[in-house]
């Protein structure tokens, strides 16, 4: 939860140092680094995680017109810092002469692990809605909170992107796992393939929802040199999963649970939380993690 709320926070410092011109370090918070501000931020980063969320996905963003007070005087809606860092995302414009998306509000939704925009065959477990004070002209000043759960038992259809690289860095292709991974892949890796005129190459192989399909064909033009990218879809079955947490000597590490036909049968320790504690304790990785599975034999015993 720090970690996703001081990458918000950077974020934004970043997306208001492109607009002053300026670094990150020397910018200086006006209304985002009120109380309230700070309070909104880490209290949704605190939701994204007590919710165990994978990722959130949303529609267009909505962008008013007009102008803002703020403490640099007038300036157009929306906020400069709001299109900033709403860059590559989609937007519609609205009649609505007022401020509809902060730049707080954009720089949590375009942190926060991006989610496929559909699920077939998810589960609505709840809903939310938020109200705002003030009555808009043409729609209602609500915000909406689906969680959806899906139905990993079932068998589901992904898509397959692939294309073999033999000129492109493989550094260049390590950046673009991970950005592939944030984009909202469900899989990226590389397998050394030998290519045609006998040269060693990568066969760069995601795996993702067909509704990510464009974002992240976008994203292996832009970073690699190849030419064509071939495409399949393919079906899964999943195990249905959950969390649950364990006390170990060093602290509380998070589990996923898999669950086949009513039964659990997979265990694994959460990598992210074990690599945490390692870094606060000073110990490897590897102490962490077994400690974290014997703490699950203990209570499957």
């Amino acid at each position: 939860m720090k970690e996703l709320s001081l990458a918000t926070f950077t974020r934004l410092a970043e997306a208001e140092a492109r607009v002053h011109g300026t670094t990150p370090d020397r910018i200086h918070f006006h209304e985002v680094g009120a109380v309230d501000s700070i309070v909104d931020i880490v209290g949704s980063c605190l939701g994204f995680h007590l919710l165990q969320l994978d990722g959130v996905a949303t529609g267009a963003f909505p962008a008013g017109h007009g102008t803002i007070q703020c403490e640099h005087g007038v300036i157009p809606s929306p906020a400069p810092a709001t299109l900033e860092l709403l860059k590559g995302r989609p937007v519609v414009q609205t009649d609505e002469p007022y401020e509809l998306v902060t730049p707080t509000g954009a720089a949590l939704l375009t942190t926060w692990p991006a989610a496929p925009t559909a699920f077939s065959g998810a589960r609505i477990e709840a809903v939310g809605y938020g109200f705002g004070h003030r009555k808009l002209d043409h729609r209602p000043n609500v915000l909406r909170f689906t969680l959806l759960v899906e139905d990993a038992a079932a068998a589901d259809l992904c898509t397959v992107l692939e294309c073999n690289v033999d000129d492109t860095s493989p550094e260049l292709l390590g950046a673009l796992a991970q950005k592939l991974m944030e984009g909202g892949a469900l899989d990226a890796f590389v397998t050394p393939v030998q290519m045609k005129k006998q040269r060693p190459g990568s066969l760069l192989s995601v795996l993702c929802m067909p509704t990510q399909r464009e974002t992240l064909l976008d994203l292996i033009f832009r970073e690699t040199t190849t030419f064509g990218v071939r495409e399949h879809e393919v079906a899964r079955t999943r195990l249905d999963r959950r969390f649950a947490d364990v006390e170990t000597p060093h602290g509380r590490v998070r589990v996923k649970i898999g669950t086949w036909r009513g039964k659990d049968i997979t265990w694994a320790p959460e990598m992210d939380d074990c690599m945490r504690l390692a870094r606060e304790k000073n110990l490897p990785v590897r102490a962490i993690y077994e400690a974290a599975l014997a703490a699950i034999h203990r209570q499957r015993a």
